[in-house]
């Protein structure tokens, strides 16, 4: 086991990159969605090294001040409810053996945080154009919204797992090089 000194280190180094990366949110709106995937990914390092208990300490303070620093509440807010938290919970998801469950939970936990998101975003928030842009596409907007959604969620989740295991074998070993 890492010492604290080590945990620490790294956890406010992750920290603030995701940080960064939800700061420039509000540089790039454009890149409202991407940019807290990126910052998950972050949090998948801290996982990996130290602990799924540490890197939801992480995704914790890192959510409360990304709520407060980012100029974009909506970028913020899928950071906190979808994207910070899905590579901690995923860990645990994947020992999950039968994959069609496990695909199954997945999508369950992502519906659920993008409800909260949503009904957050519109109902609390007072963001009524989420609603507007939704209603312009037709009758059915919402199905087909959450489809893309989906679609989206299993794609990050997909590049999730090549991102991890270009970690642990081609950059984990460059950091952890011993002089």
């Amino acid at each position: 086991m890492k010492d604290i000194s080590y945990r620490v280190a790294l956890g406010g180094i992750v920290s603030a990159l995701c940080l960064v990366t939800m700061f420039l949110a509000g540089i790039m709106p454009a890149l409202y969605i991407l940019l807290p995937m990126i910052a998950g990914v972050f949090l998948m390092i801290i996982a990996e090294e130290v602990s799924t208990k540490w890197a939801l300490l992480t995704y914790i303070s890192t959510g409360i001040l990304s709520m407060f620093i980012t100029a974009d509440k909506e970028a913020a807010l899928l950071f906190v409810m979808i994207f910070g938290h899905y590579p901690i919970i995923r860990y645990f998801l994947q020992r999950i053996r039968f994959s069609p469950l496990r695909f199954a939970v997945k999508l369950i936990v992502f519906n659920a945080g993008f409800a909260a998101f949503f009904y957050t975003t519109v109902y609390l928030f007072g963001i009524e154009q989420m609603l507007e842009s939704i209603n312009g596409i037709g009758r059915y907007g919402w199905i087909a919204a959450l489809i893309v959604c989906n679609f989206i969620f299993v794609m990050y989740d997909y590049l999730l797992d090549r991102i991890c295991i270009i970690y642990r074998h081609r950059m984990r070993p460059k950091f952890m090089k011993k002089k």
